[in-house]
């Protein structure tokens, strides 16, 4: 999504993310974005804050950092593209990957972006919602389709759940009454 502010070159990044308690219907009327991410450092105990993207035929390298420690739903941004060669020789330094299809759709009048995991992860699927402003995050109300807002689950964060399966974290989403979409 475009809901991003610069700030000194970089980007603020307002969002909510939740499971999805169905597949929103919205994204049958999308073509799918095939994303690959890569996580830095290749450590599965470190959360990992440097992702390495592919994106169709696209190619980025994104450190996110939080706004406030604590605080998920707030992040700065800071993106570089890259080549494909420069993309090629780093996506073999990390195993740490993610492969999912991103919907981009409005539900329920939100813009939303809906990751549907592939792989070791399918079964999984979020929905995020990204803000312009605070008061607009504060004021959100989830439309049906979202199950339980999990911004500030760790373990759903890229830089942890990379390198991760489904198995590995199906006994956090049971506790939270998720079930394999």
């Amino acid at each position: 999504m475009s809901n991003h502010r610069a700030i000194n070159g970089e980007t603020l990044e307002l969002e909510l993310t939740y499971l999805a308690a169905v597949i929103p219907e919205a994204i049958n009327d999308v073509q799918p974005i095939a994303m690959e991410d890569t996580y830095f450092p290749e450590d599965p105990e470190v959360h990992a804050h440097l992702r390495l993207r592919a994106k169709n035929e696209r190619y980025e390298i994104t450190k996110k950092t939080m706004v406030d420690d604590g605080d998920a739903s707030a992040h700065v941004e800071t993106t570089i593209p890259l080549e494909t060669s420069e993309y090629l020789a780093l996506a073999s330094a990390s195993m740490r990957k993610i492969s999912k299809d991103r919907y981009r759709v409005n539900i329920d009048g939100y813009p939303a972006e809906v990751d549907v995991f592939k792989g070791v992860l399918r079964g999984l699927v979020l929905i995020d919602f990204e803000f312009q402003s605070y008061e607009e995050k504060a004021n959100f109300t989830p439309p049906d389709v979202c199950l339980t807002d999990v911004t500030q689950e760790e373990f759903l964060a890229g830089g942890v759940l990379s390198g991760k399966s489904y198995e590995d974290i199906q006994p956090y989403l049971v506790r939270l009454g998720y079930s394999a979409l």
